[in-house]
């Protein structure tokens, strides 16, 4: 029902900042919460920030608060994620991702999954 396309990706140098965009197709964008993962290689994959539906309910990582933050406009179907004060562990690729509840909460089970973005920080 959604398909989703990361974008901004790219190289930074350690404490400047980036802006990762997804855009989302699919009529019903906006009832999706939305969330931001990454994975750095041979690593786990990790959750990074989450925001419901509306906007009103945002979730971070510990590792990213205070630095990321994640914000959706529903009108452009588009969900950011602004990261500041980048250090070099953030580097991963990061990948955009939608939970499909009805409830437009996010349960940490997304249902659809972007192809994802590369983000490296340099020291």
């Amino acid at each position: 029902q959604v398909q989703l396309v990361e974008s901004g990706g790219g190289l930074v140098q350690a404490g400047g900042s980036l802006t990762l965009s997804c855009a989302a197709s699919g009529r019903t964008f906006s009832s999706y919460a939305m969330g931001w993962f990454r994975q750095a290689p041979g690593k786990e994959r990790e959750f990074v920030a989450s925001i419901s539906w509306s906007g009103g309910g945002t979730y971070y990582a510990n590792s990213v608060k205070g630095r990321f933050t994640i914000s959706r406009d529903n009108a452009k179907n588009t969900v950011y994620l602004q990261m500041n004060s980048l250090k070099p562990e953030d580097t991963a690729d990061y990948y955009c991702a939608a939970d499909g509840s009805v409830s437009g909460l996010w349960r940490m089970e997304p249902d659809y999954w972007g192809q994802g973005t590369q983000v490296t920080v340099s020291s």
